[in-house]
């Protein structure tokens, strides 16, 4: 028979094995990406070439460079910033110089006269995890308009493609000209 020490220390145990699984279940469950086309798993993995910001993210849906933008917004605008990103990958002949909307919708959610010019196309964009799945894996067309599909690492991407760390720069900037409704759930 186990003796009352014994029992307190299997008991113990077997509460912090209860506990890291958990964590381990929450963890992995907090990134699970989406298509935004259908909703099937959006098959985005860490290479070893990725940064440990592009890193980061995959393991925590959280982009480190929204954070480092948002306190230095020159930061977003240096030649490996995210302006550079989208201006140098085409982003912005399809929604403007100064992303206000062309023949895409505004990113600065800053009034406008169409109809996503003052919300998002696609909720999930208010995050920085909706908007890397979005722009990652391009979108069905709700507003008219399909946009392509630009991460490397799917199939069929526009020309070389973007890395992770591309992206998560390009959502970061899009971040730092945000002049919208004043909610910035991407800081949260």
């Amino acid at each position: 028979m186990l003796g009352f020490k014994s029992v307190k220390a299997a008991l113990l145990i077997s509460m912090l094995g209860f506990v890291g699984l958990t964590a381990t279940t929450q963890a992995s469950a907090a990134c699970n990406l989406v298509s935004t086309k259908d909703s099937s798993p959006l098959a985005v993995k860490a290479l070893d070439t990725d940064t440990p910001e592009a890193k980061e993210f995959l393991a925590t849906c959280k982009n480190p460079y929204t954070a480092k933008y948002a306190a230095d917004p020159a930061a977003a605008l240096a030649k490996d910033g995210g302006r550079h990103v989208m201006t140098y990958n085409g982003c912005t002949g399809c929604h403007g110089g100064n992303l206000g909307g062309l023949m895409a919708p505004s990113l600065v959610k800053n009034g406008g006269t169409g109809a996503f010019d003052t919300k998002w196309v696609y909720a999930k964009d208010s995050t920085d995890k909706g908007m890397f799945e979005t722009i990652s894996a391009g979108t069905p067309g709700v507003s008219g308009g399909l946009m392509p599909v630009w991460h490397a690492q799917q199939p069929e991407h526009v020309g070389d493609g973007l890395s992770t760390d591309d992206i998560l720069k390009a959502v970061a900037y899009i971040r730092t000209v945000y002049k919208g409704d004043g909610e910035k759930d991407w800081l949260k």
